[in-house]
C-alpha cells in the first residue's frame, strides 16, 4: 500500500480507541451482507429453507477467508518461508479472492451433500450476489489504493469521464495509474445485472448454467484486467489468477454444452429444488 497522497482518501474510516476500523472491512462486509440478502430471498423462491443458507454462511465465511489467505500465501512462499509468523496477519494484507471461492465451493459441494439440497442450484441461487459482492468488494481496494494497473496520464484518466476523487486516489507513488479496479468492479456489476435480468426468463438456464455463466463472465473480466495489474501473484512466467481465469472460461463452456448434450433432461432453474417446502430431512 502506498503513502497516503495529497487528496487521496483515508483509508481509515473511523479510530475507536486503539482499534482502527478501515473502509475495506466496512466495503467487503456491506457487500456480504447485501449478497446473504438477495441469496435468501431468491432461496425461498426455489424451495430452499432460509436456515439452510443461514446455516451455510456461518460455515462458508471463515472458510472462505482461510481459504484467500492460504492462496495468497501458497504463492507468495519465498517471503512466508523465511517470515513464518506473518502467515496468520491477514490484517496486514494479503487475500486472494479466488482462493475464497475455491474454498466456498467445496464448502458448498459438501453442505448440499450433507443436507440432500441440490448442488448445482444452490450454486446457481448464489453466483449472480457474488458478483456484486465482488464489484462493491473492488472499491476496498481503492480505498486502499492497491490492486492499481501500470502508470498512466491525467489526460488518459481525463478521457475515461471519471470524477475527480477517483483520479486523486490514483495519485500513488508520485504518478497516476490505470484504475483496475474500476474495470474489474464496472465489469462484474454488468455481469450482475445480466445474470439477475434473464435468470427468471422461462426455458433459457438449466441448473448450474447460471453458475457456470458466472465462471464465464468473471473469468473472462478477471483475465483481462489481472493482465493490466502491476500485482499480479505469479508462477514464473504466468500471472496466477489470469491462467486460472481462461480455465475457468474454458471449463465452464465445456460444461454447458456436455450437460446439455448428455443430459437433455436436466430441471431447469425455475424448477426449483423439487423439495417440499418446508421439507424434512
Amino acid at each position: 500500500m502506498s503513502e497516503l497522497a495529497l487528496g487521496a482518501i483515508n483509508p481509515i474510516a473511523l479510530t475507536l480507541g486503539p482499534l482502527q476500523v478501515r473502509w475495506y472491512g466496512l466495503i467487503i462486509t456491506a457487500g456480504v451482507v447485501i449478497a446473504v440478502i438477495l441469496t435468501l430471498r431468491e432461496a425461498n423462491r426455489r424451495q430452499i429453507m432460509p436456515d439452510d443458507i443461514v446455516d451455510l454462511i456461518l460455515w462458508m465465511l471463515p472458510i472462505s477467508i482461510i481459504g484467500a489467505r492460504t492462496y495468497y500465501v501458497v504463492f507468495q512462499w519465498p517471503y512466508y518461508a523465511q517470515n513464518p509468523g506473518d502467515i496468520i496477519k491477514i490484517w496486514q494484507g494479503g487475500i486472494a479472492i479466488y482462493g475464497g471461492l475455491i474454498a466456498a465451493m467445496i464448502v458448498i459441494i459438501v453442505f448440499c451433500m450433507k443436507r440432500l439440497i441440490p448442488t448445482w442450484l444452490l450454486l446457481d441461487i448464489i453466483a449472480p450476489t457474488v458478483l456484486l459482492a465482488q464489484a462493491m468488494g473492488r472499491w476496498g481496494n481503492f480505498m486502499n489504493q492497491e490492486a492499481f494497473g501500470a502508470k498512466t496520464t491525467a489526460a488518459f484518466l481525463h478521457g475515461l469521464h471519471i470524477p475527480q476523487f477517483i483520479m486523486n486516489q490514483m495519485w500513488i507513488n508520485g504518478a497516476y495509474r490505470q484504475p483496475t479496479f474500476l474495470y474489474e468492479s464496472t465489469g462484474t456489476l454488468l455481469g450482475f445485472i445480466v445474470l439477475m435480468s434473464l435468470r427468471h426468463r422461462l426455458h433459457l438456464f438449466k441448473q448450474g448454467e447460471i453458475f457456470l455463466s458466472y465462471l464465464i463472465w468473471y473469468g473472462i473480466v478477471r483475465a483481462i484486467v489481472e493482465g493490466m495489474r502491476t500485482d499480479s501473484l505469479m508462477w514464473g512466467p504466468i500471472r496466477v489468477s489470469q491462467a486460472l481465469s481462461v480455465i475457468l472460461v474454458i471449463f465452464a463452456i465445456v460444461m454447458i454444452f456436455y450437460r446439455r448434450y448428455h443430459d437433455p433432461k436436466l430441471p431447469w432453474y425455475l424448477d426449483g429444488s423439487g423439495l417440499k417446502y418446508p421439507y424434512e430431512r
